[in-house]
């Protein structure tokens, strides 16, 4: 029996996997995934506790920052219409830090796809088991009611019919012992029946929570994409109250990307902890939840030459006992039949009922084998530890960048917020452009401002 192509861990398994862990007291962990053990728990927590490390010195420099732009900055001369050196250079960098905040909004948008993207294929595959073992389980069942049809109605008729005959009755009864053993053993296939884990179950819950992570995040997304969009406007009508409320919006933004960070992290790297070896985990997790044998588990698992198919037995016993069932009502159809015209009716329907059990058989054999089991167990491995952990690490860079564009523009703003232009009454007297637009409306330029105190006719 050759191995189907299986799961193979990837770089980024393998390099999150080789990152040191440590517990709350700095001691080191393993990095075997074991996450109903304290001391790993507390290695994974200590990883989303360095984001809020990082978001607590994020607000430390950007307090320090502002405050010393409110109380350190030198007073300028009255009446000084000097702009601010660095003015241009302060605005462009606040667009440029939006900028690269959209940027990392793009690489969100494509990472939450990604993760989306495996979690699908994991719940396909658990789906796609789900119908095999139902498979198996409907095929035992109907053959099994098959036969035992066949020998409460059709083999008692015949026995009933050939009583004259000894040798023939012992021949219907020698069928009739053959298909109870096929029954027999055909129930023991059933492996999976009554297990209380249910591949089905697992599914849908890893939907319900897959469908509550994409919208978190595609809500996260659009109020970033919100965020730069109006902050971007503001820059450009140059208007005050818009920037205060993205200011209090980024700020906003930028606890929930600090926060994503620290999830994402401790995620990924207990991912990779999983995906390093998985077969150990799944093995004993899967054996606890539902006390099948190890052999059996360990078959449709690790699918090699190393492990033997544990229902061989079972399948041969089968074989051989329908075997016998064909050869015996060949007999008795040569034998009977022209003695007992009326034996005829219930051959051919237990020839009928011999034919499907066969035909059932061979897709038991089928559906036994390792191969299916296993590829759907190798494409969810896929989908966890390659699409879904590239889409986290994705979101992890988005996080990032969200963070340090937030950063960046939370302390430009305020240098942009002084650049702007004064809007008051007393601009009106400037003569300038810019002030134009505050005018009345019906007003001309050229008469005399006698509704704004303060305001004089320039001679011509």
């Amino acid at each position: 029996m050759g191995a189907p192509p299986g799961y193979r861990p990837s770089a980024w398994v393998h390099l999150l996997h080789q990152l040191p862990r440590a517990d709350f007291q700095l001691r080191p962990v393993p990095s075997g995934f074991a996450p109903q053990e304290q001391e790993y728990q507390q290695a994974l927590l200590l990883v989303a506790a360095l984001a809020g490390l990082g978001l607590g010195l994020s607000l430390i420099f950007i307090a320090v920052y502002l405050i010393r732009f409110c109380c350190c900055r030198p007073p300028e001369p009255p009446g000084s219409k000097t702009p601010s050196p660095g003015g241009g250079c302060v605005t462009w960098s606040c667009i440029v830090a939006l900028l690269a905040g959209c940027i990392g909004i793009g690489i969100g948008f494509y990472g939450n796809s990604e993760t989306s993207d495996g979690v699908s294929q994991l719940s396909s595959a658990l789906l796609h088991a789900n119908h095999t073992l139902s498979a198996i389980d409907h095929l035992v069942l109907e053959t099994v009611e098959r036969l035992g049809e066949a020998v409460r109605t059709e083999l008692t008729t015949l026995e009933e019919v050939l009583e004259p005959r000894t040798e023939l009755v012992a021949a219907a009864r020698g069928a009739r012992r053959q298909a109870e053993v096929v029954a027999q053993q055909l129930q023991g296939l059933a492996f999976w029946q009554g297990v209380p884990l249910s591949p089905l179950q697992v599914a849908e819950d890893v939907s319900f929570v897959e469908e509550y992570r994409w919208l978190a995040y595609v809500l996260l997304l659009l109020l970033e994409l919100l965020v730069c969009l109006f902050t971007l406007l503001g820059l450009a009508k140059q208007s005050k109250w818009l920037v205060i409320v993205m200011t209090v919006m980024s700020l906003l933004v930028l606890v929930l990307s600090w926060g994503s960070m620290g999830l994402e992290a401790a995620t990924a790297v207990g991912l990779s902890d999983f995906c390093s070896n998985p077969d150990p985990y799944v093995l004993n997790l899967t054996q606890e939840e539902t006390g099948l044998s190890s052999d059996i588990l360990s078959y449709y698992f690790l699918c090699n030459q190393a492990v033997s198919n544990p229902f061989q037995q079972r399948l041969t016993l089968s074989q051989r006992a329908l075997a016998n069932i064909h050869s015996q009502l060949l007999g008795l159809e040569r034998e009977a039949v022209p003695q007992f015209p009326s034996a005829q009716k219930p051959l051919l329907s237990l020839e009928e009922t011999l034919n499907v059990t066969e035909g059932n058989f061979h897709q038991l054999v089928a559906l036994l084998h390792c191969r299916g089991l296993h590829k759907d167990y190798g494409a969810a491995l896929r989908g966890l530890c390659e699409d879904a952990l590239e889409g986290l690490l994705f979101l992890l860079l988005f996080s990032l960048l969200s963070a340090g564009a937030l950063a960046t523009a939370l302390c430009s703003l305020p240098r942009a917020w002084a650049l702007f232009p004064p809007r008051n009454p007393s601009a009106l007297c400037s003569g300038s452009r810019l002030s134009e637009p505050l005018l009345p409306a019906g007003l001309d330029p050229g008469s005399p401002l006698r509704s704004f105190p303060g305001c004089r006719r320039r001679p011509h």
